[in-house]
């Protein structure tokens, strides 16, 4: 849900911030502004559109899905975009709308010049008194920068299906960063604009981006004074179509109809990032979803289970015969201080059912139990205590290594006997049903229907298989 709401705000950025260009107008505004309200005042409050601007970047746009159409029919090389900008810097180069006039104006406006070298190494001036100055700054930089990276890049993998090594990209990212300090380059983070641009035009690994470098700086070298021709609203309508292709409006109408929640975080993360900023919607996002989680993940269950005639453990249902003397509860969700109210009253209803029908033995099934904190295990050796104190014998069934753990860690096996607890198995029987069979043991019951490790063989010879349906 951040994804496609974290693609949705960049695709509209992208949009708003290209409207100018492909228009033909001179952005309006400062950076201290909103996007929206930049946006505005360069439409409403600026130049007049440039007709010339609107006709190449409408046409950057048809070439772009005409070319697309013609690559996937005929199995083309994609080079479809590069195509189009050519022919967009062609066309204005042609009409005459590239060429300056006395005052040095163009009729379109036109990329910077860019200078025809390359930066050399360069040695920083590392001193002491300028780590602490420049180490909050950094670490800023650093953190927003791995966030729009690591935001971008599952983003790709979204549509693409690539799995992400997350620790890799964050070690390729330093790493190139390291190295660029070494160029005077800026810090470099995943951008919302090349990335798409790169995955639409085929790239199918990050190793594009080495691809992408070396023939830009080759570029550079061999033809950087013709780059000066490449009009603005050719990049612009190149980004316009790439926004368009960015949204999967099919995963876009699944994940906003999948529920409310889904929908909300989408909405948020979008709007977000629209009338503030990206990084602040992705954190926005991340907070909200664990805000949102802790209330659902709190959500503990809690049933009577029984062992029914035919030999089969299963939720209680109305007309089940009870056990006058055993009581078998099974929980399942998080065990974690979100659900101790919810286990509170669990175990308070539980023990007035003990109290009111006068139980001698209650199970406790908690292999569906998961992540058990101090706050809850402190619950249950409560229970675990007050029971005992009533002469009403627990037995655990089903325990899992961390629950049992963390109930030693805070010393319930010096008191309470281990042979009360049945821990988590594969085996085809389960510690419930050894449970029982030792409760009816000590109460002196002998029943063969609840087995303890291998089935009984009836009289007539057939093997009695036993199933647990739970």
């Amino acid at each position: 849900s951040i994804i496609s709401g974290f693609i949705l705000a960049a695709a509209v950025l992208i949009v708003l911030g290209q409207l100018g260009n492909a228009l033909g107008v001179k952005d309006r505004g400062n950076g201290r502004m909103s996007v929206l309200e930049r946006t505005y005042r360069t439409l409403f409050h600026g130049d007049a559109f440039n007709y010339r601007a609107v006709v190449i970047s409408v046409a950057t746009v048809v070439l772009a899905v005409v070319l697309r159409w013609l690559v996937r029919r005929y199995r083309l090389p994609q080079l479809d975009l590069l195509a189009v900008l050519i022919i967009a810097a062609l066309i204005s180069y042609v009409a005459g709308w590239s060429s300056e006039d006395p005052s040095g104006n163009t009729a379109v406006a036109l990329t910077a010049k860019i200078p025809q070298s390359l930066p050399f190494p360069h040695i920083p001036d590392v001193q002491l008194s300028t780590i602490g100055q420049l180490s909050h700054g950094a670490l800023a930089i650093a953190f927003i920068g791995l966030l729009e990276a690591l935001s971008i890049a599952k983003a790709i993998a979204y549509q693409s299906g690539q799995k992400i090594d997350y620790n890799r990209q964050i070690l390729a990212e330093g790493l190139a960063n390291l190295t660029g300090g070494f160029f005077q380059a800026v810090p470099g983070s995943g951008s919302v604009t090349r990335s798409p641009i790169a995955f639409q035009a085929g790239a199918a690994t990050r190793f594009s981006g080495v691809i992408s470098a070396v023939g830009v700086a080759v570029v550079i070298l061999l033809f950087a004074p013709l780059l000066h021709y490449m009009p603005k609203a050719a990049l612009a309508g190149l980004l316009l179509i790439t926004a368009a292709r960015l949204i999967d409006r099919k995963r876009l109408r699944y994940t906003i109809g999948a529920s409310r929640y889904d929908a909300g975080l989408v909405l948020i993360t979008a709007l977000t990032g629209v009338l503030v900023d990206l990084d602040t919607a992705v954190l926005l996002g991340v907070g909200l979803s664990i805000l949102l989680f802790v209330p659902r993940a709190a959500k503990l269950k809690a049933r009577e289970l029984v062992v029914a005639p035919e030999r089969v453990v299963r939720e209680r249902v109305p007309g089940d015969e009870a056990d006058p003397a055993i009581l078998i509860y099974d929980f399942e969700g998080e065990l974690f201080f979100g659900a101790a109210p919810e286990l509170e009253r669990y175990l308070a209803d539980l023990q007035h059912r003990v109290e009111q029908d006068d139980i001698k033995f209650v199970v406790l099934r908690l292999k569906r139990v998961r992540h058990p904190d101090a706050v809850v295990t402190e619950r249950i050796e409560r229970f675990l205590r007050e029971e005992t104190a009533r002469g009403v014998t627990v037995l655990l069934a089903g325990v899992q290594p961390d629950m049992w753990t963390l109930l030693k860690n805070v010393g319930v096996d010096s008191w309470f006997s281990s042979e009360y607890v049945f821990p988590e198995e594969d085996e085809e029987f389960s510690a419930t049903l050894k449970a029982v069979r030792y409760a009816r043991g000590l109460r002196g019951v002998a029943d063969l229907q609840v087995p303890v490790a291998e089935p009984a063989v009836a009289g007539n010879g057939d093997s009695q298989r036993y199933y647990y349906l739970v």
